[in-house]
């Protein structure tokens, strides 16, 4: 199994694409959104927008992770991205992770991106496990993960201090068969 082809996945209120360059001026505003930062990563001061553009405009070409921009469906604008990363071959499992910035925020497009990266890891590649990781005060994100099926295997606690408090991580997965049963309801 590879992630070398990169599909079009067309939802309702969705439509999750490859990556272009072009792409990577709409991510540096969306990576720089407070809440982006909160809740995934503090920036580092290497990141810029040269790189970023390089970043973006290589993800087509990685066979070792699939990297799609989540789309709306109905104007075009993009609005965050889904990946599928760290592929573990023995296991057929890997991790999932996304954001999405404040303009796709509240509209469903995320639960819907995030169904549809899954349903494409479970039916179209064969993965048996996708597993993300998320903060515990990441209350939009933790409901998204519940309502797609992901289920809570553990915490690790105070895994970050974010403004001085300390923040648990919260670990979740979904297996195949969880998926193929929802799926099916």
């Amino acid at each position: 199994m590879s992630f070398s082809v990169k599909p079009v996945l067309t939802g309702e209120r969705t439509v999750l694409r490859p990556f272009t360059e072009a792409d990577a001026d709409t991510m540096w505003e969306i990576v720089g959104d407070p809440e982006v930062v909160r809740f995934t990563f503090e920036p580092d001061t290497d990141l810029t927008p040269e790189r970023l553009r390089s970043w973006y405009a290589t993800r087509a070409d990685r066979a070792d992770r699939l990297d799609l921009a989540v789309t709306d469906r109905a104007t075009g604008e993009l609005v965050g991205e889904v990946v599928l990363h760290e592929f573990d071959p023995r296991s057929r499992g890997c991790s999932f992770r996304t954001l999405i910035g404040p303009r796709g925020r509240g509209r469903g497009l995320g639960t819907e991106a995030t169904r549809l990266i899954v349903a494409h890891g479970f039916e179209q590649l064969g993965l048996h496990r996708i597993q993300l990781e998320a903060y515990s005060d990441n209350h939009r994100a933790l409901r998204v993960y519940e309502k797609v099926g992901f289920v809570v295997e553990g915490v690790r606690r105070q895994a970050r201090q974010q403004d001085g408090e300390w923040v648990d991580e919260v670990l979740m997965a979904i297996l195949d068969r969880e998926w193929a049963a929802l799926a099916a309801a």
